[in-house]
């Protein structure tokens, strides 16, 4: 049996049934160079901004996670302040990275953020030094690792001066707590400082991180070209535009949809413009006979910037319709 076969197991606990990973895995999914980088993204990356938080149901998180990394899934991507309550989602990948995927660690992209709110006080929030290593650090404790694949700065700071959160992120990376930086949501006019420092430094950024789907293209507005130039890599997140984009909304808001249970989603979006635009691609989907789903992460796909594409599942059901997409 080779190096790295599938036969091995990964370490659980005395009570808990053993997870073995399927074989082969990685002739299920494709992936891209990161930039120009040595590292390789699979297109498929599976998120934690919702769904995984403290009051979601463990089991069919760990289902999800064990799933995604079968078919060859081996970005995982989180964030500080994902939940709810902030903090959460880390813990919960925790578990199910101790209980699952432990023994392969080297197989495996993790990457966190720091920026957003996180504690109350002057220092839980934004880019300051103080914030970023001290976030670094709660992340580290809260998924039990001993580094991270990709540490972001996750957006930027109208105040702290840009050196300063830069030279945290090479701080970080130098100190081995993360192996490569990022960042994400940055305007070009910050984004070119922040590249230009961190190379400087002898830390080139490894990714730009941005929303970016059919609806939200404002991206292609120099963020993507920019990225390239630098030899960054671009990381897709939100390309199902929080549901919108899965077939859900072509006649009206549906009584279980997003829009009518959360504040992150608004129903004054849903204009008569965007449901002729949404039916539009529906009926494109449906010429090329793959889902609305499927059609929506290919066309971001199709952008030879883009390394891999954040997605999310409140289920593992879900997660395949996404999956399906490669």
């Amino acid at each position: 049996m080779p190096c790295g076969s599938s036969g091995t197991l990964s370490k659980t606990d005395d009570n808990m049934e053993n997870y073995r990973l399927t074989a082969p895995r990685y002739e299920m999914m494709k992936y891209r160079r990161c930039g120009k980088s040595g590292l390789l993204l699979s297109e498929i990356a599976l998120g934690f901004w919702q769904n995984f938080g403290a009051d979601a149901d463990y089991e069919e998180c760990r289902k999800i996670v064990e799933y995604a990394f079968d078919h060859g899934v081996t970005y995982f991507d989180l964030a500080n302040n994902y939940g709810p309550p902030c903090g959460a989602a880390e813990e919960m990948f925790g578990q199910i990275w101790h209980r699952s995927l432990e023994n392969h660690r080297d197989e495996i992209i993790i990457a966190t953020k720091a920026g957003h709110h996180m504690w109350p006080g002057p220092y839980g929030e934004w880019g300051s030094r103080k914030n970023l290593i001290a976030s670094v650090d709660q992340s580290l404790r809260r998924m039990k690792l001993d580094y991270v694949d990709i540490f972001y700065s996750h957006r930027p700071d109208p105040v702290t001066p840009l050196e300063e959160t830069m030279q945290a992120l090479v701080d970080i990376v130098r100190s081995g707590k993360a192996l490569y930086a990022g960042i994400s949501k940055y305007p070009v006019d910050m984004a070119e400082k922040a590249y230009a420092y961190l190379r400087a430094h002898d830390v080139p950024a490894l990714v730009y991180q941005g929303r970016y789907n059919l609806i939200d293209r404002g991206v292609e507005d120099g963020v993507l070209e920019q990225a390239a130039a630098e030899g960054a890599g671009f990381v897709a997140f939100s390309p199902l535009h929080q549901g919108l984009l899965t077939g859900k909304y072509l006649n009206g808001i549906p009584s279980d949809a997003r829009m009518r249970k959360e504040d992150s989603l608004k129903s004054e979006v849903l204009t008569e413009a965007l449901i002729s635009d949404l039916r539009k691609w529906h009926e494109e989907a449906l010429g090329e006979g793959i889902s609305d789903v499927q059609y929506a992460l290919r066309w971001i796909l199709r952008r030879p910037e883009v390394t891999s594409v954040i997605v999310g599942a409140r289920n593992l059901e879900q997660f395949k319709s996404s999956l399906s997409a490669i």
